[in-house]
């Protein structure tokens, strides 16, 4: 299991990594908010309470993608521009969360943040997951990259999240937290990069 020490190192190791990048997506992070605001009439970041380490809220930022109506599970384009489509398909829109990293709220690498009524209502062993930080990455997250596109197929999306993909998730993650490595954190990083 993680232990303090790596937890320590994990955190040293993103902001090292995001201060480093910082001069080459600050201009394009602007270009991509100004982008959206033209495109959805609406600020273009967006902003929503996630549940984060031992199961606290913290605001996660993202790039709009969506002008009027609310994003549904399995409906990824009915309320997205072709811009939109294209920032959620490149995951563009997440980049900044980078900023969610440097003061703390999540990692590079660790279990999707999700919405409250998820990862706040584990259970037992399961809050394992919760010793962590979110990540931007991670191995249920580049397993289910294309989890939006695979819930459009679904007739029932809410249900078929619930029992099937959070389950799997909630295994990925507790193998994550249970074995990791400063290795794994790096290799999951590479394989986000290749988009593999």
């Amino acid at each position: 299991m993680i232990t303090k020490t790596q937890l320590n190192v994990k955190r040293i190791f993103d902001v090292v990594l995001v201060l480093i990048c910082v001069p080459f997506i600050l201009i394009p992070i602007i270009l991509l908010v100004i982008i959206a605001t033209i495109d959805t009439g609406k600020w273009g970041v967006f902003t929503q309470y996630r549940i984060g380490q031992y199961g606290n809220r913290f605001k996660i930022y993202k790039i709009r993608t969506l002008g009027n109506g609310e994003h549904q599970l399995g409906s990824l384009d009915s309320n997205a521009s072709l811009i939109g489509r294209l920032l959620r398909r490149s995951k563009l829109n997440e980049v900044p969360q980078l900023y969610n990293v440097l003061i703390g709220d999540m990692s590079l690498v660790g279990p999707r943040p999700d919405l409250p009524g998820f990862a706040d209502q584990l259970k037992g062993e399961d809050r394992i997951i919760l010793e962590v930080k979110p990540g931007i990455t991670g191995p249920a997250t580049l397993k289910y990259r294309n989890e939006e596109r695979i819930l459009e197929r679904q007739k029932n999306p809410t249900h078929y999240n619930k029992t099937i993909i959070w389950v799997d998730k909630v295994k990925i993650n507790k193998k994550y937290v249970l074995n990791y490595s400063f290795y794994l954190d790096l290799l999951l990083i590479l394989k986000s990069i290749l988009n593999k």
